[in-house]
């Protein structure tokens, strides 16, 4: 998605684990305007608070502004009952806790711009449908997708709130992908389901994923459904 919202009008900054060289060169060659953060978004309250510091900065001037909150991590693919706490707590930290302390910055931080504003988190399916050792990354996913449908419901309320949706990707040719194929069988039921997956040619690649991602997060009725699905 960095890459694909690389271009001369546009001011982008990414906040990942570490700092993407490539990305800074495509940016350069592009013409684009890019700042990175290596951040630990399992801390979301300094990540939350840089962020806003920066927002409120005086020479912020766009014509619209976005958040899109897509970091997400799963513990030992396991059942809850073998997960170390600490496992579990660093999860929920970066799945939900972060998403939703950014969206608390980037709304309080851009409320008096007078653009308009949207957030997208990143969902998915496993927010809307249950799966044995995955209930902590599950858990996060439909509180995210509850969480965006509350705070849909407060922009609603204000003169000039934002547009805000929780949407599932689909299903996307990723490093997590791997780590569900190379599970545990017996500790993980679904394991040939997303092995059938892969080898069925079912999976999105990063790059057709993102264009979708970013096509319907210029849909006119971006909003129009809290909770939705890139593939409706």
């Amino acid at each position: 998605m960095a890459q694909q919202l690389l271009a001369p009008d546009h001011s982008l900054l990414c906040i990942s684990r570490r700092v993407n060289k490539a990305l800074t060169a495509l940016a350069q060659a592009a013409g684009a305007t890019l700042e990175q953060w290596p951040l630990d978004l399992a801390d979301s309250g300094a990540a939350a608070a840089r962020l806003r510091a920066w927002l409120h900065t005086p020479q912020r001037n766009h014509a619209s502004a976005t958040l899109i909150n897509n970091a997400g991590v799963i513990p030992a693919i396991a059942p809850l009952s073998a997960l170390a706490a600490a496992d579990i707590a660093q999860a929920l930290h970066v799945n939900l806790e972060t998403p939703l302390a950014l969206s608390a910055a980037f709304l309080a931080a851009t409320q008096n711009w007078g653009v308009p504003r949207r957030v997208l988190n990143i969902s998915s399916g496993l927010g809307r449908r249950a799966m044995a050792s995955q209930a902590v990354y599950c858990a996060a996913k439909a509180g995210l997708d509850h969480a965006t449908r509350c705070l849909a419901l407060e922009e609603a309320l204000k003169p000039q709130g934002a547009r805000v949706c929780a949407l599932a990707p689909g299903v996307i040719d990723t490093a997590m992908q791997d780590q569900l194929r190379s599970a545990d069988a017996a500790a993980f039921p679904d394991r040939a389901r997303f092995e059938q997956l892969k080898n069925g040619g079912q999976l999105d690649s990063p790059d057709a994923a993102s264009r979708k991602v970013l096509a319907f997060l210029q849909r006119p009725d971006f909003g129009a459904d809290a909770v939705a699905d890139v593939r409706s």
